[in-house]
Order: C-alpha cells, then structure tokens, then sequence
C-alpha cells in the first residue's frame, strides 16, 4: 500500500498553509528478504529525507525515482520506506536555502520544540515522526558555489554505527568529522542521539540535479533496504568507497579576490604541484593567484560559481598519504 500522509501543517499569516508530507510506501512482499528473519516479526522502515535546505534540488531526484520505482515494485519490499521529498517546501519554491519570513536556517533547529515557533515545531514533527526508523538517509546538496562529489558525512560519535551502512549508499567517499566540528543542531544529530542511525549525504551542487548522481543514490537506499531485509530486488552497487578523517583532507582558499577558472576535472586525482586553477582579475587582465595542489589525491570539492573573494573556497583533495582507510 502506498499513499500520502500529512506530518505537519500550520496556518500562515498569508491565509495559506504550510504543510509536511511524506511518501509511505507499504511492501507487499509475504515475508522477508533475510536468512533471519526477526523473531518479533518486525518489519524494517527505511526514511529518506530530502529539502530540508530550499536551495538542494539533488534530493528531489531521488524522491521521484525512488517513490516512482518502489510503487511499481511493491512485490520485492517487505516492510515501509518513508519519503520525505520537501521539508521545507517554502524554500524550495522560493529557492531559498533557509526558511523563507522567518530567517531560519531549518538545519539549525533539531530536535524541535512542540511548544515553540513555527520552525521549531515543524522540526519537533519531523523528528518525532522519523525517529525510531531503522535507517534513515538525510540528503543534502552543495550549494550554488561548490560541486560535491557523492559523499557520506558522520560524526565521530556515531562512526561505530554508521561506517558499516554508509557504503551500500553508492557514494565515492566517507567523510569522518570530529565531533567538535558537528554541530549539535542539525537534524542527522538529533536522530542520531535519539538511536536512530541517520546518514547525511552531500552530493552535487545546489539549485541543480545531477542525474547520474541521483540514479547511484537511489540504488544505494536500495541496498541499504536490503540490507536489513525490507528489498527483494536487484540493486546496482559502486565501487567501495574511501574513508576519510578530517586529517586526511586538503582545502584550497583564494588568496585574492577575482574569477576563479579551473584548470583541472572535478573528480579527477591530482599530483602534488599540480596546477588546479587560477584566479584572475577582470579589472587588471592578470593572474592574481595560481592555485596549486599541496598534496597529491581525489578533488572531490571544486569550485563551481567563478567569483570568489579572499577566503572564498575553491577546492578541497582528499590527500593520498592521509588517515584513510
């Protein structure tokens, strides 16, 4: 069985509603796909979450395929998978990446309050509907300024748990964050806390859907639905992915204000010394800065948007010699 639930709604000042919805789709399948099956016949719910930022498309993507794929093939699913294609659905329609009158960084509100502004309680929602699942995939975009390749993202404080799954999820990395580098706010870490494994993916880059990147993702849920039983069907898998630590990882800044050209393939390896761009100013037809690979590995980060200013970002390598596993 498959239908559309309401998670949420609010009155808003424009006489309108905002309203949280989700996908349920209910396996048809006569028992489950596991060598052992739950002795307390507990059948597996996978969430998959996508918008919680208004300005990451990526997600949307996956959304559809899934949904679309899962509800012609309720047959191979035992158990339920829960999509939830816009959490905040005021900023996608506005391509906002926070919540559109309110200010809010949604992303920044987990857990929730029941009790407290409209934000808060639209995240205490959410959160209590979710939690308790027995995996859930929170997917996140870049933004306009960067494009990421398909990643995993883990506190260090859930690794025990989440390193095992965030393979099957069909990403190129696995990127592990000191725990003082996380902050307590967001939503996989409220979940997480709560003792529902909850993966967060990054993966193309904002206000754009990176289709060869969200036909990979949606197979992985696939896998991971496997995984604990719930899918039957055939599912494609990428190679193992890296697994990172924060040490491990290069970041290129500019120096100098200007347009930043790239001079190398998002994706690609690159040699230590390596030319990977330049920034150039438009105002004095010159090279203002030539930037350059400090170490040899994966640029998995590059800059997207040309303008930059000091500071700016405008790679990030995955370093060969690095704390990788």
């Amino acid at each position: 069985m498959a239908r559309i639930e309401t998670v949420f709604s609010a009155e808003l000042p424009v006489g309108e509603r905002l309203v949280i919805k989700k996908h349920r789709i209910e396996g048809t399948a006569p028992a489950p796909f596991s060598a052992t099956p739950p002795a307390d016949g507990h059948r597996p719910r996978i969430v998959v979450v996508t918008g919680i930022h208004g300005d990451e498309l990526e997600g949307q993507y996956v959304a559809y395929r899934l949904g679309k794929l899962l509800e012609e093939r309720r047959n191979l699913l035992w158990g339920t998978i829960d999509i939830f294609p816009a959490v905040n659905p005021l900023g996608i329609n506005c391509i906002e990446r926070g919540v559109p009158m309110f200010d809010i960084d949604l992303n920044r509100t987990f857990p929730g309050d029941p009790a407290g502004d409209l934000t808060e309680t639209l995240a205490a929602a959410v959160t209590a509907d979710v939690e308790g699942a027995d995996a859930v995939v929170d997917i996140h975009a870049s933004n306009i300024f960067l494009r990421e390749m398909p990643q995993v993202r883990i506190n260090e404080r859930s690794a025990d748990v989440l390193l095992p799954l965030a393979p099957l999820l069909n990403v190129d990395l696995v990127w592990v964050h000191a725990s003082a580098t996380v902050l307590e706010s967001t939503f996989a870490y409220a979940l997480n806390e709560r003792r529902t494994p909850t993966l967060v993916v990054e993966t193309g880059v904002g206000m754009r859907i990176t289709r060869s990147y969200g036909e990979r993702l949606t197979q992985g849920v696939l896998r991971l639905a496997a995984h604990f039983g719930a899918w039957g069907g055939s599912a494609e898998a990428s190679p193992e992915p890296i697994v990172s630590h924060d040490g491990a990882v290069s970041y290129l800044n500019a120096e100098s204000g200007g347009i930043f050209l790239p001079e190398v393939e998002h994706g690609s390896h690159v040699e230590k010394g390596q030319l990977i761009g330049v920034v150039a100013s438009a105002s004095k037809g010159e090279v203002v800065q030539r930037v350059i690979a400090p170490e040899s590995g994966l640029l998995f980060t590059l800059r997207e948007y040309p303008v930059v200013y000091p500071g700016s970002l405008l790679a990030r390598i995955l370093n060969d010699g690095g704390d990788t596993q």
